[in-house]
């Protein structure tokens, strides 16, 4: 499936499109409609109770989208947030410079200058995409949102360029409520806005996108735990001067290549919550690591998490592992004027931080890129039963009072304790399609056997599993139960 098979298909079915499509859409604006809305929610769900709720010291909060000046000035935002920006010279077009730079086969690093991308530039003769015009010099770009506070406008503010702002900007706040403990982790689900210049590839580079992300707050003299119980669990890493992925175990990570044992533990994790939860083929997931000339100047560490997304051309970028050192805190704190050192077992400490970010409409578009297959005439969306949409659909077989009944007592019991759907339209073959191109795990069919006392299959259903097509006969009053057992 390439991007236009998988926007035809997303809109087609209801997963997402590009808003105010009435109008021609906007470019770099997603809006989801109704099976997308329950696709994102199931993932930021399972991302929440894998990451956070599972370590009493992580909390979820929720901070402000629109942030005051000043904390963006200290963090280094309004200066260095930048990409680089080209222009055309005759018809005023405007460029990344990575973007149009790999339409001629040329790769970039992110932390080269507007001077290295003009150099680059004029030694491969590149001219402008739409009209072959000279391209100006290159210069930054912030990518940031302004917007103006107040009756008279006088105060400025941004829409937050990434959650984890509102994180460090809570910490003191959190720290303190949560009685003077590290490590700390506080989690973020919600929105961050970027003027992107060439937003693209549908929902991979957005202009409003939807961040899950976890900021662990710990001592640096506790950085290397103990591996014991992960050390030969193994995961894909492309290192930033190999040719070719690896796979490392969890010791080899520590040994060989020096990682923190804490930096190792969270790997394996990300891996297993890809691998395990979301059941993405382990080939297809991997690290990639940035070296000191591609990673954010603040960072460490830096490894981005990426999965093989056919539709983006291969291996792409859904989130990263980042260890920022003490930037942040100490950032706000010279900015504030407050010092967010803490106190813990009778020293001073200014906590690291190790990010844990995700892209969740990236993730939205893979989960629909990997899971939905062809298998023959049939189209299916193969997600885990758990991550489906739709727990389940309940059809009535024919057009029968007693019948109607039924599927409607059963519908409404069900939908008490899980996301079912009824459709009573089209051939039951025809419902059976639909259902398997949302993704829908299981079926459950009414029909005369259910409702006639003198039939051996009185008080049964027909349940129908999307992946093998194999049905079978469950007791009515028992369909709750088979289905919780399977969506676990």
């Amino acid at each position: 499936m390439d991007i236009e098979d998988m926007l035809s298909f997303a809109k087609r079915k209801g997963f997402f499109w590009q808003s105010a499509d009435i109008y021609g859409g906007a470019s770099g604006l997603y809006d989801y409609g109704h099976l997308g809305a329950l696709l994102k929610r199931r993932f930021e769900d399972l991302w929440l109770s894998y990451f956070v709720n599972s370590n009493e010291d992580y909390h979820l909060i929720e901070g402000s989208d629109i942030l005051p000046e000043k904390p963006l000035v200290a963090s280094g935002h309004a200066e260095r947030f930048n990409d680089i920006l080209v222009g055309c010279s005759k018809c005023g077009s405007f460029f990344r410079a990575d973007v149009l730079l790999s339409h001629y086969k040329i790769a970039i690093d992110e932390g080269k200058s507007p001077e290295e991308i003009d150099d680059i530039i004029r030694e491969s003769n590149s001219v402008c995409l739409h009209c072959k015009g000279r391209l100006m010099p290159s210069k930054p770009f912030n990518l940031m949102l302004s917007v103006a506070l107040g009756p008279e406008n006088k105060d400025k503010g941004y829409l937050r360029p990434e959650t984890a702002q509102s994180v460090y900007l809570n910490f003191a706040q959190e720290f303190n409520v949560l009685r003077n403990r590290l490590p700390m982790g506080l989690a973020i689900i919600g929105k961050a806005y970027r003027n992107e210049i060439s937003p693209r590839q549908g929902l991979y580079r957005l202009r409003e996108l939807t961040q899950a992300e976890l900021q662990i707050f710990f001592d640096p003299q506790e950085w290397n735990v103990d591996l014991k119980g992960i050390e030969d669990r193994k995961v894909n890493v492309m290192f930033a001067k190999a040719k070719e992925v690896e796979s490392v175990s969890a010791r080899e990570l520590a040994g060989r290549y020096g990682l923190p044992g804490f930096y190792i533990s969270k790997m394996v994790a990300i891996k297993e919550f890809y691998t395990d939860v979301l059941k993405i083929p382990e080939a297809r997931f991997r690290f990639l690591e940035k070296d000191e000339t591609e990673r954010a100047f603040y960072n460490k560490l830096h490894m981005d998490i990426e999965v093989d997304v056919e539709s983006w051309g291969g291996f792409r970028e859904v989130g990263g592992l980042h260890y920022r050192g003490d930037y942040d805190l100490t950032s706000h704190s010279n900015g504030s004027g407050h010092d967010l050192s803490v106190n813990v077992n009778g020293k001073r400490v200014m906590p690291n931080v190790l990010e844990l970010s995700f892209g969740v409409d990236r993730n939205v578009w893979a989960i629909i890129d990997i899971f939905y297959r062809k298998d023959g005439e049939r189209s299916v969306l193969q997600v885990p039963p758990y991550l489906a949409p739709y727990n389940a659909a309940v059809f009535p077989l024919q057009k029968d009072e007693r019948i109607d009944e039924e599927a409607d007592r059963i519908f409404n019991a069900l939908r008490k304790r899980m996301l079912v759907v009824t459709d009573r339209s089209g051939s039951i073959g025809r419902r059976y399609a639909r259902m398997d191109e949302i993704g829908t795990p299981y079926c459950i069919t009414v029909d005369y056997d259910t409702v006639d006392e003198r039939s051996e299959k009185h008080g049964t259903v027909t349940v129908r599993d999307r992946d093998s097509k194999a049905q079978e006969r469950v007791k009515a009053d028992e369909i709750e139960e088979f289905l919780s057992k399977r969506l676990r």
